[in-house]
């Protein structure tokens, strides 16, 4: 037969003190990040796939989400891909050239650095460029994916 005393302490109750739950609260209880830090992470993040990971000190994920971002917006941009631009119209066509605009801003420098070294292909008919037009567009999102990968962990929401 197992003690009480014993199991009253495996569960955090001990007689002469509060508790291995309360010293389990506190080991668990972590500052929260200040907005400038969550702020930092997340420009730095969109600017340059992976920053948020390399300024939060997680090399691998950070060289690893700069590689693949990167890889693909340049594979993107290989295969003669157009850039999206907000235009009115019709209800469908706002919402595609929109969306496709945020989803080519999201790649942070790399978007920024071809428009201003003039990339400006058109868009034409033809498979390459079609798939083309959607690797810029998805390395974006994939870079929004990082942002809120490095924003969770600087928050401590995630390791």
């Amino acid at each position: 037969m197992e003690d009480p005393a014993a199991s009253a302490q495996s569960f955090g109750h001990t007689p002469g003190g509060r508790g291995r739950l309360k010293e389990m609260a506190t080991e668990n209880e972590q500052k929260a990040p200040s907005v400038g830090t969550l702020a930092r992470v997340l420009a730095l993040g969109w600017l340059v796939p992976g920053g948020g990971h390399l300024l939060l000190k997680r090399n691998g994920r950070g060289v690893l989400l700069l590689l693949a971002v990167t890889g693909m917006f340049a594979c993107g941009v290989m295969m003669r891909g157009a850039m999206f631009q907000p235009q009115s119209g019709d209800l469908l066509t706002t919402v595609i050239n929109t969306g496709g605009f945020i989803g080519d801003i999201a790649s942070g420098l790399l978007y920024l650095l071809s428009v201003w070294l003039g990339y400006n292909q058109p868009d034409v008919a033809g498979h390459v460029h079609d798939y083309g037009t959607k690797f810029l567009v998805t390395a974006g999102l994939l870079n929004v994916l990082a942002m809120a990968d490095a924003f969770e962990i600087a928050s401590g929401k995630k390791d």
